[in-house]
């Protein structure tokens, strides 16, 4: 491997002095040089060092997800066009001849140019995926009102467009371009002097930066991490122009942006961790997420506290690995009070959270202290993060829910390690039982499932199969395997299992979850669950709808918005399922 092809990978950022075996990700390599791919990755990472050695470093490493072809030009990640384009219907290559590199965050002059551009202007955000994009989208409406723009919730009426994005499956992928085509289509496209700037932000932003541009699906491309930046490029962006920043970032959290809420919601959404270390070998998140970091307690604890003197009634901590939480409050140093639960391992980042600080179970007793009145939730975790003292903190605190998501991903323990989930079926079914046994059981499980993951066997389908009937989840998100770019699986797996088998693998695990789950709501009928009100049923505005302190929803008859609006509390007796919807209770308002 000589210097050429080391440059090659390293030009763009050089900050840091690795790269990852799996980097190299060209189809062709992937398929036909098998184990010479990891060959080249060694001696590439070998060989980084000395290159990073001689060159001053200005931008950090990322890992390429491009072929490797001759003549292609890798996109800087933070970046913005020089000259304005013509004709933007024109599928254009997009080359680095093209940008020229921000320089400079903290640019005055750019700062206060962004915000003489925002006044008078309009944002519209439609937001797609998970929770944690709702908690960003919040985040970036506090950005742009505090640089001058105004929220609208008219489309029609914005300057300003923003699609925030989801990237785990190729569908979530398929619906944003498709959505973003339309508006390039209605509000781009066919309004003379160009309409409205499309920003697409969020985890696509940073997957699919090339293919944005090239199309033309958008002016402002913003990762996760760059939403301080948004006020800026879109000033930047004006016109013809276009820009974009992707960077990931090691520390960043907006501990410090107050966000902007939707005052209608009686739930308000509480990120308290960012990014992914766990690397499962089908998950994209960590190359679109970046790694693991946790916001300072304090920050949380004001934020909920906020949350609560606002009237919301019920406080969901977020993270893409939220039970990883670790703030080291007094620094490096001090015992180390890292564990994983029984029967587990921490393959990746284990150093990362080695030493003394406040980890999750103690957090979570905090943040319910704050106020008895309001609920506590928590999504998404790691089943290898659930150590007994945070199940003894949700079993002694009443205003903690007793719904938990414990994500499995397949029944099968072969399947589980080519996932590398880091336990086995045994050791997962063996942390159910001690989680019930700590909590009680009123305890109620969710989980996630994925059918047709690289190799799958009927056998381990199977073990899927009883996993379902003997655990009894309560609520299930079931999907047919999507391989992502970037992933280990894409590089070190084949997708060989046939579409038809998995969409057929699929139906018989929803077909298993919904068998189970009739069963158990006859158990509920006539027990009495306190639901937290969120609206009007969507199918009859005659009755309320709200959630249990678990993971049900249930159809409130007995209650309406006259005489129990959104975020009132309510016991509620269960007289079955609800007609229109086997996932929800039916039930009615008592005093």
């Amino acid at each position: 491997m000589n210097e050429a092809i080391i440059h090659y990978f390293c030009r763009w950022r050089m900050k840091a002095a690795y790269v990852r075996p799996y980097a190299l990700g060209p189809t062709i390599m992937r398929r036909r040089a098998g184990n010479t791919l990891f060959a080249l990755g060694r001696r590439l990472r070998s060989t980084t060092a000395k290159v990073a050695a001689t060159e001053t470093p200005n931008r950090r490493l990322d890992l390429l997800r491009t072929r490797l072809e001759r003549d292609e030009k890798r996109l800087p990640s933070r970046a913005f066009f020089v000259r304005d384009e013509p004709n933007v219907r024109k599928k254009q290559k997009v080359t680095r001849d093209m940008l020229l590199a921000i320089e400079g965050e903290n640019d005055l002059a750019l700062q206060e140019e962004s915000r003489n551009y925002a006044q008078g202007k309009k944002y519209f955000i439609h937001t797609l995926g998970c929770q944690m994009n709702v908690a960003d989208s919040e985040i970036v409406g506090a950005v742009l009102q505090g640089a001058g723009y105004a929220s609208t919730d008219a489309i029609d009426d914005a300057d300003v467009i923003l699609l925030n994005t989801c990237a785990i499956r190729e569908g979530a992928e398929s619906k944003a371009v498709q959505r973003l085509e339309t508006y390039k289509a209605q509000y781009v496209d066919r309004v003379k002097g160009g309409g409205a700037q499309v920003g697409v932000l969020g985890c696509m932003a940073e997957r699919m930066r090339q293919k944005l541009l090239e199309h033309n699906l958008a002016s402002v491309v913003v990762g996760p991490d760059a939403y301080r930046d948004l006020p800026t490029l879109l000033s930047i962006a004006r016109g013809r122009k276009r820009a974009m920043n992707v960077q990931l970032s090691k520390n960043e959290t907006y501990f410090d942006i107050a966000p902007l809420r939707d005052a209608a919601s009686p739930t308000a959404w509480v990120s308290i961790q960012r990014g992914c270390s766990n690397m499962c070998t089908y998950c994209v998140v960590p190359h679109t997420r970046g790694n693991e970091r946790s916001r300072p307690v304090d920050s949380i604890l004001r934020e909920v506290e906020h949350a609560a003197k606002q009237g919301f009634k019920e406080v969901t901590l977020l993270g893409q690995n939220v039970n990883s939480y670790f703030f080291k409050d007094g620094g490096i140093g001090g015992e180390d009070s890292y564990r994983v639960a029984n029967g587990f391992a921490d393959n990746f980042m284990g150093s990362a959270r080695r030493g003394d600080g406040v980890r999750f179970g103690e957090l979570l007793d905090l943040v319910a202290q704050v106020d008895e009145s309001v609920r506590v939730r928590f999504t998404s975790p790691h089943p290898k993060d659930f150590t007994d003292d945070v199940f003894e903190v949700i079993a002694s605190r009443p205003n903690i829910s007793k719904g938990i998501h414990l994500p499995a991903q397949s029944g099968s323990s072969t399947v589980l390690e080519r996932m590398q989930r880091g336990y086995t079926a045994e050791a997962y079914t063996a942390l159910v039982e001690r989680a019930r046994a700590i909590v009680g059981d009123n305890l109620e499980l969710s989980s996630d499932f994925i059918s047709g993951f690289c190799g799958e066997t009927e056998e381990e389908h199977q073990r899927t199969l009883e996993l379902l009937e003997s655990v009894k989840f309560t609520k299930a998100f079931m999907f047919a395997y999507s391989e992502r770019e970037r992933t280990r699986a894409f590089h070190r797996f084949d997708d060989d299992v046939p579409e038809s088998v998995k969409l057929r693998r699929l139906a018989e695990v929803n077909a298993t979850f919904r068998s189970v789950g009739e069963s158990m709501l006859a158990d509920q009928v006539g027990k009495r669950h306190t639901v937290l009100l969120e609206g009007p049923s969507k199918k009859d505005p005659s009755k309320m709808r709200g959630r249990t302190n678990g993971l049900r929803w249930c159809i409130v008859s007995g209650a309406t918005p006259e005489t129990h609006p959104p975020g009132t509390y309510v016991d509620v007796e269960i007289l079955g399922d609800d007609a229109n919807s086997m996932a929800a209770l039916h039930g009615i308002a008592r005093s």
